[in-house]
């Protein structure tokens, strides 16, 4: 079959749906992947790799990460998404949305991004069948569990509470997110989060098992997949000789990164990242974009490197601090590596609490108000707890059980 995926967001959102594009080329079908990268980023060279049709759209979005970053530290979850659509999303809406018809008109079916309303609408337009992929479950209703941040109030008011949840993104978000429905002569769905940003015939949750809880409660087109992760014949990279070195002449260091985040506040971070590395008396890799600390150089007990997957690199390592985004968060747990996490918005923080509700990291230290000292000490603590370690060797060989994108397939393929 003729497939299209459509993608929109910084690596983290694009990625997965790389590694699914890889799957789907592999089991036969013909892929063709348009991405809106925010940062600029271009994923041609991999696409022509997998020997996937690869188009960017816009080829470049006029955003300053740092500069938003800077100023949207301290907003309220539904004001820095609405803040993120105002200066990333909306300004390319249309040529979203031109390309996204494209794709539909292409392909047998189409896959997009849980946010790309404009693929659904084209795909409706077109009576194409639309599949969404969510990267985070904390926005499927649950009756079972209530949303984050809600009490935990039993089945029946937890089931309000999500309506409730539903009303607030309708009040934050459903006038300028029904422009483009309107404007297409077509009737808006009648809640944001739980119709308009995801698809009714299925959405696949590509959350590893380990961290979907009750998920037999879900709606049933919402379908937990697993994490789609690239496979290893694609990324093909080794250990560099020098990182060898330094891996193999101590103890195994921490690994630091804020993963997409880390050029948005390239020179804060290093600073956080060495004087608590000094007070923690550890050794770590640092993932830098700073010029001040050039990737694939040393400065005593710490090396720093630049991009990379990750998973090859933090089996090697005793811990891992990150920001808790989704990819960064499953690369460390598939790694057996315990995690600290500094958040920097709710979806970090909520899976800095899945991860501290399994044992797999303390509690979390929020950006905005950490210190070197406060980081310091909670790396030692990880360091030190046997029981972390344990679990975090638990969780990975739980993971490691688990195909997200073979099952993704399977998923697709019986349901279209």
């Amino acid at each position: 079959m003729k497939i299209g995926i459509q993608t929109w967001g910084s690596n983290g959102d694009i990625r997965p749906m790389l590694a699914l594009a890889d799957g789907l080329k592999k089991a036969g079908h013909l892929v063709t992947l348009v991405v809106s990268s925010i940062d600029n980023r271009s994923y041609r060279d991999i696409s022509e790799q997998m020997g996937i049709a690869y188009r960017q759209v816009p080829e470049h979005i006029d955003f300053d990460m740092q500069d938003f970053a800077q100023r949207s530290f301290r907003m309220q979850p539904l004001q820095w998404i609405r803040a993120l659509l105002d200066e990333a999303f909306f300004p390319c809406e249309t040529a979203v949305y031109q390309a996204a018809r494209q794709l539909v008109d292409d392909n047998d079916y189409v896959i997009g991004h849980h946010f790309l309303y404009p693929l659904k609408l084209a795909a409706l337009e077109r009576k194409k069948p639309f599949v969404s992929v969510t990267l985070c479950h904390a926005a499927i209703a649950n009756p079972a569990i209530p949303p984050f941040r809600f009490p935990d109030l039993g089945y029946r008011i937890n089931a309000w509470s999500w309506k409730l949840l539903d009303m607030l993104f309708n009040w934050a978000l459903k006038k300028p997110l029904s422009r483009l429905w309107l404007d297409a002569g077509k009737v808006p769905p009648d809640y944001v989060l739980s119709e308009l940003l995801t698809s009714q015939q299925l959405n696949l949750v590509a959350v590893d098992p380990l961290f979907c809880r009750s998920f037999e409660y879900w709606q049933a087109h919402h379908q937990a997949c697993g994490f789609l992760d690239l496979a290893e014949d694609v990324q093909q990279w080794e250990i560099p000789a020098k990182l060898a070195e330094f891996l193999d002449s101590g103890a195994a260091p921490v690994y630091m990164t804020f993963g997409s985040l880390q050029q948005a506040v390239p020179e804060w971070s290093m600073d956080l990242f060495l004087e608590a590395t000094a007070l923690a008396g550890c050794r770590a890799i640092i993932q830098t974009s700073s010029k001040r600390y050039p990737a694939d150089s040393q400065n005593g007990q710490v090396y720093f490197v630049g991009r990379h997957p990750h998973q090859p690199l933090f089996k090697q390592c005793a811990a891992v601090v990150h920001h808790g985004g989704a990819g960064t968060t499953h690369a460390a747990s598939k790694s057996a590596c315990p995690s600290v996490v500094l958040p920097f918005m709710d979806e970090q923080l909520f899976w800095a609490k899945q991860l501290q509700a399994l044992g797999l990291a303390g509690n979390p230290l929020l950006a905005k108000k950490v210190t070197a000292a406060s980081l310091a000490k909670a790396i030692r603590t990880v360091l030190d707890s046997k029981v972390m370690q344990n679990n975090a060797k638990l969780a990975g060989q739980a993971m490691l059980s688990n195909d997200g994108v073979a099952r993704a397939i399977q998923l697709l393929e019986a349901r279209l």
